[in-house]
């Protein structure tokens, strides 16, 4: 009878330990894949900022879409000045060089990849990043702002419930990872 309690004791503390494990291994799984997709969400946003930028450089305006992004940034112009000559100097002569440089020459050089540029990362390519542009009035002038961004929920897999919320309570699904904003000039990215 005796063994036969020790036996039924060590299956009750082998039990208790695979609970105890398995409280302890949900919350490090959600924590460290949570990390994991937001880091590459937002390094794509922050590429996708960079397209903006030169976008802007190029056209004086935010794309509105990613077909338009895409095309001018195959296809447009950026203006180059190279300034020689030194204002300080006894003659004090300095000229001005104007020219056009292809924008595809640099889009290598910011990290730019055009391929995929909506597709968000974790989705199979079936999610795409939302965007919108417009020109506002801001302190009476007209500025062109712009928005891009996705739901949590679209990319954190089966880690997009409510519940995880338990684990971090500043964790919502439905809430954007973005940058920019449209009713303000701004390009800061929610996740920053």
């Amino acid at each position: 009878m005796r063994t036969l309690f020790s036996l039924l004791f060590l299956f009750l503390a082998f039990g208790l330990a695979f609970l105890l494990y398995k409280s302890i291994e949900e919350p490090i799984a959600f924590n460290a894949e949570r990390a994991t997709r937001t880091e590459a969400v937002s390094g794509k946003l922050e590429m996708i900022r960079s397209a903006q930028e030169l976008y802007r450089d190029i056209t004086g305006v935010y794309a509105p879409n990613f077909d338009t992004l895409k095309q001018v940034l195959t296809e447009g112009k950026l203006l180059s000045i190279r300034v020689e000559g030194d204002a300080d100097a006894v003659d004090g002569v300095v000229t001005y060089d104007t020219t056009y440089i292809a924008a595809r020459d640099t889009i290598g050089g910011l990290g730019i990849v055009l391929d995929d540029l909506e597709v968000v990362p974790y989705t199979d390519g079936k999610v795409n990043f939302d965007i919108d542009a417009k020109q506002i009035e801001y302190q009476s002038t007209q500025v062109p702002v712009v928005q891009v961004g996705v739901r949590q929920s679209a990319f954190m897999g089966q880690f997009a419930d409510k519940r995880y919320q338990r684990y971090d309570q500043n964790y919502d699904p439905s809430t954007p990872i973005k940058f920019g904003d449209l009713s303000k000039p701004t390009l800061s990215g929610s996740w920053q």
